[in-house]
């Protein structure tokens, strides 16, 4: 059943149109992934749901007393406690069941002695957290989450995952971490070429089908193009001549019939690497008996020893507020273990990207400006190369630091890494305010990188890409895991974890089974225009081979009314009839076959895109 309904919407942003005519709907029970690259309008979109801003033209439906609720970024408490505070999201008949919000704040990171402090006295990110809390308390019929991971640990994460699978009603994500998005959705949409496409699965699905789409127009474009061409030429020949008209018409009209195929402009895309500086030695660094604390009463870890060794991927994991930026800070300098001590090999070349150096960009700066301060040997042109990688070409490299989002400034700060030859990389939740292609983009270029990395994330599909090794901060302390993220949950596990189970899709088609139903629509499909092509090609070498002979005997009519060689022309001339009533009759048949050959190969894109 239809629940929400787009119907022909259109919006434009900053002059530039994000939607153009859209149509889309969403069915009871369905959990979306909304993917797009920066920009593309995927928040403008949930903001339409909520009636934050309006369409410019177009309608959405909804049903009568049909509840929308978004995560809000904005914060805004008016109760004394946290635990008050989320009550309030609880309807008339849920205000004593305070257990409720106390399983979602418990489950989100927040302990019992949290619940009851002023929700004021938090972090912004756990001010997230709370927001994120009463949003989920609100039970409404669609949620809207939009990047509701970038606050959390990578258990609290595991938690969110695990409830979202089972919420009972519709979602529309938006997430940076596909792994999660592909676990928690049933489908995924995304903003394409100022276009909405919803398909049934996973991103690497709805990319696939995709591709698939824009080659198969990319081909037709090119075959419709030459024929055009050819057509157009034959059509310009022999306009003039009166005993062409039939043959000139009929062309014309194919052409007329033909579908207007127009150039896809490429889409905009990270495309950099990162900058090694050769390291012959087997150590990058040594760490030893490391203790950190910002107070006696509050020390983070202590005795941490580990190495890290050329190519290694270290991933630093566990609860918010436990040490991991801590330790990248001390790796890079910015702060003094209490004891213990690292040492460095005198070659190491480290780029760090964190937070702390985000906040550190001058908000006065241009973009162009701020990467270049990194180095007076860089020439405006090569600046000007790396603003481009960075997706800021042309005149958005002269934008100032202040106006830009967090993943404008997060790219920002990855440029300035970029400007100097590394061989260690520390990196502090680099996937934060990225889509999903630029932290794909990413990931490639750090399994290219021949240095070495430590990185902090929650991200699974990250450890799981790149990590060979693991620091994990747990039980207010660090230790080495020797392995990877899969052989740490096989043989760890996460402390005091819901074991709760992904639920499997219903009647979802293995890959083995996809790939075997595909192959045998591919061969039907072969079987079935395999005749009409060959037909089709046959009746254009017929008109081809008709049209020449035509020619010929058009010439040779002149020559025998000059010679007055009455038997011949009238012989010559029954040919040329002949040979126009042929190439008239086989355009005809010429056109049948081409639509049957449309209709056919329409019917076999249809039924293989039930597949996905």
């Amino acid at each position: 059943m239809v629940v929400i309904k787009l119907n022909d919407v259109s919006k434009e942003y900053g002059g530039r149109i994000l939607f153009d005519e859209v149509n889309f709907s969403i069915n009871a029970g369905e959990r979306i992934g909304l993917i797009g690259r920066n920009g593309s309008g995927k928040s403008t979109l949930l903001k339409l749901f909520v009636n934050e801003i309006s369409a410019d033209s177009g309608t959405i439906h909804t049903p009568n007393n049909y509840k929308v609720s978004m995560l809000n970024q904005y914060i805004k408490f008016s109760e004394e406690t946290v635990l008050a505070e989320c009550c309030l999201s609880l309807s008339e008949q849920e205000q004593y069941d305070d257990y409720k919000a106390q399983k979602i704040l418990s489950g989100l990171g927040f302990s019992e002695t949290d619940m009851l402090k002023n929700p004021n006295d938090f972090s912004g990110g756990y001010q997230i957290r709370i927001n994120l809390a009463k949003c989920l308390l609100e039970r409404p019929d669609l949620l809207l989450l939009d990047e509701p991971t970038n606050y959390l640990d990578i258990v609290s994460m595991r938690w969110l995952k695990n409830f979202l699978i089972s919420y009972p009603a519709e979602l529309i994500l938006i997430t940076h971490d596909r792994l999660f998005m592909n676990e928690v959705c049933t489908h995924t949409v995304g903003i394409h070429r100022q276009k909405l496409k919803k398909i049934k699965g996973s991103t690497e699905t709805y990319k696939l089908k995709v591709a698939e789409e824009e080659l198969v127009h990319e081909k037709s474009r090119i075959n419709q193009e030459k024929k055009v061409k050819e057509i157009e030429a034959f059509v310009n020949r022999f306009r003039a001549k009166a005993s062409k008209a039939s043959m000139v018409s009929s062309r014309v009209k194919m052409l007329e019939k033909m579908k207007e195929y127009e150039q896809l402009a490429d889409s905009a895309s990270m495309n950099f690497r990162f900058n090694y500086k050769p390291f012959s030695a087997k150590k990058i660094l040594s760490a030893s008996d490391l203790e950190f604390g910002y107070s006696k009463e509050n020390i983070l870890f202590k005795n941490l020893s580990f190495d890290v060794l050329k190519k290694e991927r270290i991933g630093i994991v566990g609860k918010n507020g436990k040490g991991k930026s801590t330790l990248l800070n001390l790796l890079s300098h910015d702060l003094t273990p209490l004891s213990g001590s690292i040492d460095f090999h005198p070659s190491v070349e480290t780029g760090f990207f964190g937070q702390t150096n985000i906040s550190r960009l001058s908000p006065d700066n241009t973009i162009a400006q701020e990467i270049g301060s990194v180095s007076s040997a860089l020439t405006t042109t090569e600046v000007r190369n790396i603003c481009g990688t960075m997706m800021f070409s042309g005149d958005d490299a002269t934008k100032k630091i202040s106006v830009l989002s967090g993943g404008e400034k997060s790219r920002v700060l990855l440029g300035k890494i970029l400007t100097k030859d590394c061989n260690l990389l520390l990196l502090d939740e680099p996937t934060n305010h990225l889509d999903q292609e630029s932290v794909e983009a990413m990931t490639e270029q750090l399994l290219l990188f021949e240095g070495s990395l430590l990185f902090v994330t929650h991200s699974e599909w990250l450890l799981r890409k790149l990590a060979t090794k693991l620091i994990v901060f747990h039980e207010d302390n660090a230790q080495i895991f020797h392995g990877s993220y899969d052989d740490f949950l096989e043989k760890i596990g996460w402390d005091n974890e819901e074991d709760i189970k992904i639920v499997k899709k219903k009647n979802k088609l293995s890959t083995k089974e996809v790939k075997k139903l595909r192959a045998q629509l591919v061969a039907e499909k072969s079987k079935t225009l395999k005749p009409l092509i060959a037909k089709r090609d046959e009746l254009e070498a017929g008109i081809i081979k008709a049209e020449d002979e035509l020619k010929v005997s058009q010439e040779k009519i002149i020559e025998f009314v000059k010679l007055e060689k009455s038997s011949k022309i009238q012989e010559i001339s029954k040919m040329i009839n002949e040979l126009q009533i042929f190439i008239e009759t086989n355009f005809e048949k010429l056109e049948k076959i081409e639509d049957k050959i449309g209709q056919s190969d329409k019917e076999f894109q249809d039924r293989l895109g039930l597949l996905i």
